[in-house]
C-alpha cells in the first residue's frame, strides 16, 4: 500500500473501533492529527538517507509522538514512537510495533489515561492483578512498594483495557 493522510487514517480508526475502553479512545482522539508527512532521517543505512513518516498522535508535554512508516521498520513495525522534532531520526526497532495501539500503550502519553495496574509476573503476560486501576506515578509507587516487601515475587505496571497480538 502506498501511504496516504487518508489510508493512515483509516488505519488508526480501524484500530480504535476494536477498542472498548471508551476512556482511551476520547484520550487518543484528543491527541490524534491530520496526518502529517515528514521525512525522517534513517539511522541504519547510507549516510543521509530519510523516510517518509506520517504523523498521527502528538503528546506536546513529552514532545513525542506516533506516527506510521511503510520503510525502516515496516511494514513488519510500522507504528513508531518519534520525537516530535522532525530533525531527529526514526529512532532504534524497540520504538517501532506492528500495531498503533501497540505503540500508544507504550508512549508516555498513555500514561496520561489512569488505566495502569499493578500485576504480579507468574510467568504469563501481563501476569495476575493485584490492584485497581489507577494513575501511572501512583501504580508504579506500588510496584516500587511490592517489589520491596514481597522480593519473591516479580511486579509490574500494565494495562487491562487492551491485550496485544501474541
Amino acid at each position: 500500500m502506498s501511504a496516504s493522510a487518508a489510508s493512515v487514517a483509516a488505519l488508526v480508526e480501524d484500530e480504535l473501533a476494536k477498542l472498548s475502553d471508551r476512556r482511551v479512545v476520547e484520550h487518543i482522539r484528543g491527541l490524534s492529527v491530520r496526518p502529517e508527512l515528514q521525512m525522517r532521517p534513517w539511522d541504519y543505512g547510507e549516510p543521509g538517507t530519510k523516510y517518509p513518516c506520517w504523523i498521527v498522535l502528538t503528546h506536546e508535554p513529552s514532545s513525542t509522538g506516533i506516527a506510521y512508516s511503510e520503510f525502516g521498520f515496516g511494514p513488519a513495525h510500522p507504528w513508531g514512537l518519534l520525537s516530535l522534532d522532525e530533525r531527529t531520526s526514526m529512532g532504534m526497532d524497540s520504538g517501532w510495533f506492528k500495531h498503533f495501539l501497540d505503540a500508544y500503550f507504550e508512549s508516555f502519553a498513555a500514561s496520561d489515561v489512569p488505566i495502569w495496574r499493578v500485576f504480579r509476573d507468574q510467568g504469563n503476560f501481563p501476569g495476575v492483578p493485584v490492584t485497581e486501576e489507577g494513575a501511572w506515578d501512583a501504580t508504579w509507587a506500588e510496584v516500587e512498594r511490592l517489589r520491596s516487601e514481597h522480593s519473591s515475587f516479580r511486579y509490574h505496571c500494565w494495562q487491562s483495557v487492551y491485550v496485544p497480538d501474541a
